[in-house]
């Protein structure tokens, strides 16, 4: 039962770095909002401090997650996902996987609004691919500007400058596979000829 516990609690730093870093927030950001003390913030997410509730409670509302989420509590036998949309700034982003660390799946849906907006490139730790399902999607990437289209891919690695928002004002989905550096996904663009 120690060893049980032990191993679920252990997970929690994982799972709580893995939202933060998907919200795209800062330790300090994620501090100010939730009250829990950034060295806590640190301690807790590298697995050098055990959580409670009282630290867990204003960070599962903080992330907008229920707190079986952050525990990783086991499932009661009911076979429905209960996927946990997340919005902000025009672009909704579904978690499908459920684990933290590793590859991560999102579905990914851009309103349209962003259309016109200047690029403003980002970069990070990892490794991107992404899959248009519907719509067409403006990719910045470095010095380059793409336009994807439904049924095309994009890989790339994240510490290349890079933005998208939907390419015509329409809304877009994808999508977005995501791995911490060296975590590649490979895509074969056409099929091997015998």
């Amino acid at each position: 039962m120690t060893n049980d516990l032990d191993n679920i609690l252990g997970a929690v730093g994982p799972r709580l770095r893995a939202l933060r870093t998907e919200r795209n927030l800062t330790l300090e950001e994620v501090s100010t909002a939730s009250g829990v003390s950034i060295s806590t913030l640190s301690r807790l997410e590298s697995g050098q401090r055990k959580p409670n509730l009282e630290i867990l409670l204003p960070l599962a509302r903080l992330y907008g997650v229920p707190l079986d989420n952050l525990v990783g509590a086991p499932l009661t036998g009911d076979p429905r996902i209960h996927l946990q949309p997340i919005t902000h700034g025009g672009m909704t982003a579904v978690p499908l996987t459920r684990r933290p660390g590793g590859l991560q799946a999102f579905k990914m849906v851009l309103t349209g609004e962003d259309r016109g907006a200047e690029p403003d490139p980002r970069v990070h730790e990892g490794y991107e691919w992404l899959y248009i399902l519907n719509g067409r999607l403006r990719l910045v990437l470095g010095e380059k500007d793409f336009e994807l289209r439904p049924g095309e891919a994009a890989e790339f690695d994240t510490h290349t400058p890079h933005w998208f928002a939907s390419a015509d004002g329409k809304p877009v989905e994808f999508i977005s596979l995501f791995g911490q550096q060296g975590e590649r996904m490979h895509v074969r663009a056409h099929p091997k000829t015998p």
